[in-house]
């Protein structure tokens, strides 16, 4: 029998705003059901007089769920928090401590640290400092077994947990939150992560715990930062959710990806960053966003266009695309492109019919710049070579048709995204992956399959050799070539006896007709596409 995963509830700052809260809670509970529990963080107490508190305190009134808080942000509110090692505030309310490891009857396992971050000896009441993260690391990171905890519950934002994720909005997480927490959520691995502090809401995209393609697949992280209690914008406070413990979880459903997860926004070249020391998180433009080498050791930093300029009042204007070393026959303005072959032409690329192609309908989706590979594009042509291959998806579809994509960033100078269409009645995508997998095993290439919501730039490096092949279904397999690599090979696979059929056809060279008939393929084609154009949206 699967295991019924627990209700809980999380709340931002109280502060003292205990009436407003508790009825909110019970509204909640007469509507959906009751819940296991509500975790409060950042100030339980606010700076207002006592008398709520008081009937909270004496009996009068009781909270309707049992509820843990984190404990004093401040020196005004350390009074209500006598021992430091937890305690019961009043009925149903009770302070978990200033760190610490909550363990319950189901095995869900929450960790706590109280206060904000102080890096003076001694520290103050309200306050946490490099040995109380250490510590809490120390207990339970040390073991072999140890996966990561359910939750994580810190008054503070960790610092930098806004990188390589959706906008934090007026929150800049560079310069706010505390990098003590961040080193501590970067060790602990949350399945989910709640703070507050801040006044506002943000619940980031969940991130991976784990490097694609050099560690096994860890379970994402969720951040979740929630505003005050009855804030008059009407932000966010409570946050409802349901979880079963990862000790009863299976395995493979545990370390599930998210389609929407991202890289860890704590990593440091691929490396964590020392405990007690402030984590020198990537400097970032407010354009940019960075990845690193997942391939290298010390990691080397690289640059990608982030789509999120419009958080900078001086955004930067697109840099133009590199500029060939000599002749090129696919940057479009230049004279040796075969314009023939040219079928459509957008903003940032260009379709064109293959010279030598595997049917008359195989086409090139690429770049009118000068780019070398996928890994080397900016954000907009990025995101227009997704448009083309969705576009193009649909064309073959409507013909009966499935098709499949690759890249050879090998022993080439410009970015060639082969699209070859197959018919649907000659194989499944199954019959493709495997012909794929097969020949690679041949020929002892390691052809690895990766997350289907993966980015290829965070995987290979601008300059790093490799093959990538996307099937119609979004399944992805990649090949990093790490010395010779058979230039013919995708064609090979899908010009065989299991795909197309046509192995005379795997080398372009065998291939080629003359002028005259690509003019009347490639008017064939414009003809045919048209009524699937969106450059004729515009």
């Amino acid at each position: 029998m699967a295991q019924k995963p627990l209700r809980l509830l999380a709340c931002g700052d109280v502060e003292g705003k205990f009436d407003i809260l508790f009825n909110r809670v019970q509204a909640i509970q007469k509507k959906s059901g009751n819940f296991d529990l509500l975790l409060c963080v950042g100030n339980f107490f606010g700076s207002t007089q006592d008398a709520e508190w008081e009937e909270y305190k004496t009996g009068i009134k009781k909270a309707p769920i049992q509820t843990y808080v984190l404990g004093a942000n401040n020196q005004e509110t350390v009074k209500y928090f006598q021992d430091a090692d937890g305690c019961e505030l009043a009925e149903n309310i009770t302070y978990l401590g200033r760190k610490g490891i909550f363990t319950g009857s189901s095995g869900l396992q929450i960790v706590y640290l109280s206060g904000t971050e102080s890096l003076n000896e001694p520290v103050p009441g309200y306050s946490f400092s490099p040995k109380d993260v250490s510590s809490l690391r120390t207990m339970l990171c040390t073991t072999s077994q140890f996966k990561g905890v359910d939750i994580l519950l810190t008054s503070p934002w960790p610092k930098y947990v806004g990188n390589f994720g959706n906008s934090s909005g007026e929150v800049d997480t560079k310069k706010c939150g505390s990098a003590l927490v961040s080193s501590l959520a970067m060790g602990l691995k949350p399945r989910y992560h709640f703070a507050a502090l801040e006044k506002t809401y943000y619940e980031r995209l969940p991130y991976r715990n784990h490097i694609v393609l050099q560690e096994n697949a860890q379970h994402a992280t969720r951040f979740i930062a929630l505003a005050n209690v009855g804030n008059p914008e009407k932000k966010k406070y409570l946050y409802a959710f349901s979880i079963v413990p990862m000790k009863l979880m299976d395995a493979a459903e545990l370390v599930k990806q998210p389609p929407d997860v991202t890289e860890n926004p704590y990593r440091k070249s691929g490396q964590e960053a020392s405990i007690g020391k402030q984590i020198l998180a990537p400097v970032e433009e407010s354009a940019c966003q960075f990845f690193f080498d997942l391939n290298e050791k010390q990691g080397r930093k690289r640059s990608s266009t982030g789509r999120d300029s419009k958080s900078s009042p001086h955004p930067k204007q697109p840099r133009k695309p590199p500029q060939p070393p000599g002749p090129c026959w696919f940057c479009l303005a230049s004279p040796e492109v075969e314009k023939h072959l040219v079928v459509n032409i957008g903003t940032h690329c260009y379709l064109a019919l293959a010279k030598g192609g595997l049917s008359d309908d195989h086409v090139l989706i690429l770049p009118i710049g000068h780019y070398q590979s996928v890994v080397e594009l900016s954000a907009e042509v990025v995101e227009e070579v997704e448009k083309y291959k969705a576009t193009l998806r649909r064309f073959f579809k409507s013909r009966g048709k499935r098709c499949v994509v690759f890249e050879r960033n090998y022993k080439s100078h410009h970015l060639q995204l082969q699209v070859i269409p197959v018919p649907i009645s000659c194989s499944t995508t199954d019959d493709i992956k495997d012909a794929f997998i097969t020949q690679a095993q041949e020929q002892q290439i390691e052809l690895l399959e990766i997350p289907e919501h993966s980015d290829i730039k965070q995987i290979a490096q601008p300059g790093a050799a490799y093959f990538y092949v996307e099937l119609d279904t979004g399944e992805k397999l990649f090949h990093r070539i790490k010395k010779n690599f058979p230039l013919q090979f995708g064609r090979e696979v899908l010009a065989s006896e299991a795909i197309l059929n046509v192995p005379d056809k795997s080398d372009w060279r065998q291939c080629q007709i003359s002028k005259e008939d690509e003019e009347t393929l490639a008017r064939r084609f414009r003809k045919d596409f048209e009524p699937y154009d969106f450059t004729l949206d515009d």
